[in-house]
């Protein structure tokens, strides 16, 4: 099962509900490939056992997550791989988004304090989102010289308004939990020491409604989404992957 030998994630089953948590406290839970493949996986997983209803995704330690972790490459290809190996390495973020949105269970981000890029799509993929007082999104790509990749700007188009989104991704300013909520990028704001509770009744809330209106509701709502992403024409992942090492030199031990 893809809940086996993860290394980045760590995985609770119980019943009808899976609980995913980002597990690299020691590194704000960034998000390198191979956490990226590990959603992936265990999303598909997920997507495979009728009984799974509610799927909660949170982070371990003091953040939900940092966004991408530009300085630890390890599966990056080497320079003169090729084209096809550095473009399955820039479509990981892509594929995890997608594997979330296509998922049939419910799905339920459960976020704190700092939500940084890759971070804010993650939870945006999620049908529901539930935050401790004390969470931040912000998307500073632009920032760093980038535009907004794995299909982001589609997806919060579609999760908050084009105005909301593109003050959103181009001021890369901090959007702090009340303003949020406001926005609908948060469902539910509440103190920290409260979080688990409000997602545990979220959890029960969503459980006690039978089954077969809810599944075929979400895939009214998944068929709307697939429609609008059919117009994303920002640039491919590869092309800002490509660029992305440029800008941040990452370049193989012992290379100038």
């Amino acid at each position: 099962m893809a809940f086996e030998g993860l290394q980045r994630l760590r995985v609770e089953h119980d019943g009808e509900v899976v609980r995913v948590w980002l597990n690299r406290p020691e590194k704000l839970n960034a998000l390198d490939p191979q956490t990226l493949d590990e959603i992936t996986a265990v999303y598909r997983e997920v997507a495979s056992i009728e009984d799974v209803r509610i799927v909660v995704l949170g982070g371990s330690g003091r953040a939900f997550s940092a966004g991408a972790d530009l300085k630890d490459h390890p599966s990056r290809p080497a320079p003169d791989a090729p084209p096809r190996a550095h473009r399955y390495v820039a479509e990981t973020g892509r594929r995890a988004i997608d594997t979330i949105l296509a998922c049939p269970a419910i799905t339920l981000a459960r976020v704190h304090s700092h939500v940084i890029g890759g971070g804010v799509l993650l939870a945006a993929a999620c049908d529901f989102r539930i935050g401790a007082d004390d969470t931040v999104f912000r998307l500073p790509e632009v920032e760093l010289g980038l535009p907004l990749s794995w299909g982001g700007t589609p997806l919060l188009i579609k999760e908050i308004g084009a105005a909301r989104a593109r003050e959103m991704i181009m001021t890369a300013r901090p959007f702090g939990a009340a303003e949020s909520e406001r926005l609908g990028l948060l469902h539910r704001a509440v103190p920290d020491a409260d979080l688990d509770a409000e997602v545990d009744q979220w959890v029960s809330r969503l459980l006690a409604i039978p089954h077969y209106p809810l599944e075929a509701t979400k895939h009214q709502f998944q068929r709307y989404a697939a429609a609008a992403r059919l117009g994303d024409l920002s640039e491919t992942d590869s092309d800002v992957y490509q660029h992305a090492v440029a800008r941040t030199r990452l370049r193989p031990p012992g290379t100038p």
